[in-house]
């Protein structure tokens, strides 16, 4: 099982830059079997821009999240309490073996009435076939 997570384009450049170790989230999916989170960077860019193994996920409240996080986040500290802002508990996916593709991927190509996910959606491993490495 693989999702794919929207992520702006600022923060997409950090990951590949290796500077974004954590993704954050203030909801997380359920299914604990997921392999890989594939990496949709939003708009301007609007394409599948790389992947990702999960190393662990973290849950906690926001404020020990950045204690935890903070030299690894990739983010301003505002940026961070900004998007966490009247929620008492967040999640931060440690980002393992990323993967950029030669190629980034338009979805639009590939899945009939694709919608950018809000936060995440399920994808299948049907992904693969058009990821160039």
């Amino acid at each position: 099982m693989n999702v794919l997570l929207s992520i702006k384009p600022k923060y997409t450049s950090k990951i590949v830059e290796g500077t974004k170790k954590y993704e954050f989230r203030k909801s997380i999916f359920k299914n604990k079997s997921v392999d890989s989170v594939y990496i949709y960077s939003s708009h301007p860019v609007k394409k599948i821009i790389g992947k990702f193994t999960i190393c662990d996920i973290l849950e906690d409240h926001p404020d020990n999240l950045w204690d935890t996080v903070k030299e690894q986040s990739g983010l301003i500290e505002s940026d961070f309490f900004n998007y966490f802002k009247g929620k008492t508990k967040g999640f931060a996916i440690e980002i393992d073996e990323f993967t950029h593709f030669k190629n980034p991927v338009d979805p639009r190509l590939h899945y009939e009435n694709f919608t950018p996910p809000q936060s995440f959606c399920y994808i299948n491993n049907e992904i693969e076939e058009f990821c160039e490495y």
